[in-house]
């Protein structure tokens, strides 16, 4: 099969067999870029065949790009190291190797997170991402830590593939919260790097919007009381990152004037 596998990893051990399994039999290699791991996450990765790439952390959007530029296949498929393939996904990506229509560049894939080993089918749903690409045809971009692959000739539509792309993001959602945290952080601080102000406006709006989009728009509430955590998460990551920006942007009036 001419399908590389590329990933970016740190200390994901719990996750990242379920990532691996998913794979076996699919692909001529996987490439993972490994920034710094303690725990059992190498073992796993070199047991199933992968190429370890160390490297420090450069970033969501470079460290996926390095990882994608290690790949030598046609195809390339991104893959977290939280995130695997559910049966009808990767019976989907098999047919669409298959086919190789040379007018496709790549596909989209519908990503949906695990809570408790099962799905959340209404929070963040649908969550549509361009995952398998002929490997020159796209380039992640995005402000970290939301990366995003697109292609590098803008003006494709890719097909959607069937099936799920499994995320296990959250193990409990006070972990969960932890990460949002720290990816408030991250974001405020790419959004100032491209001139964002914080406003208390947005400060105010942002997370109520945040919050009645899950429950109303997406009904997270059909998934019961982990649908609500889930809006109460987005809602929390959202004040977080606004409370984080409206501080950065007032620091930095501080030390202009």
């Amino acid at each position: 099969m001419s399908l590389s596998v590329a990933i970016v990893c740190k200390d994901n051990q719990t996750t990242i067999g379920r990532t691996l399994e998913s794979v076996v039999g699919l692909a001529a290699e996987i490439v993972a870029v490994d920034s710094g791991s303690t725990d059992g996450t190498i073992g796993v990765l070199e047991r199933h065949g992968a190429r370890v790439i160390r490297s420090e952390w450069r970033g969501h959007v470079a460290t996926k790009q390095m990882a994608l530029d290690a790949c030598t296949q046609d195809w390339a498929l991104c893959l977290d190291s939280d995130e695997s393939l559910q049966p009808e996904l990767r019976s989907a990506i098999d047919a669409a190797l298959a086919r190789n229509e040379p007018r496709i560049h790549g596909y989209l894939v519908n990503r949906k997170v695990f809570y408790r080993d099962r799905p959340l089918n209404f929070a963040w749903q649908p969550e549509h991402r361009l995952r398998l690409v002929r490997r020159t045809a796209a380039r992640w971009t995005g402000l970290d830590p939301h990366d995003r692959l697109e292609f590098t000739n803008p003006g494709q539509d890719p097909p959607l593939l069937a099936g799920d792309l499994r995320h296990d993001s959250i193990s409990t959602f006070a972990d969960f919260l932890a990460k949002q945290a720290v990816h408030s952080r991250t974001m405020a601080a790419s959004m100032q790097g491209q001139g964002q102000r914080g406003s208390v406006l947005r400060l105010l709006t942002s997370p109520a919007g945040a919050f009645l989009k899950q429950i109303v728009i997406k009904q997270a509430w059909r998934d019961g009381w982990p649908g609500w955590l889930a809006a109460a998460s987005t809602a929390a990551a959202a004040l977080m990152k606004h409370a984080t920006l409206l501080e950065l942007s007032r620091a930095n009036d501080m030390r202009k004037a």
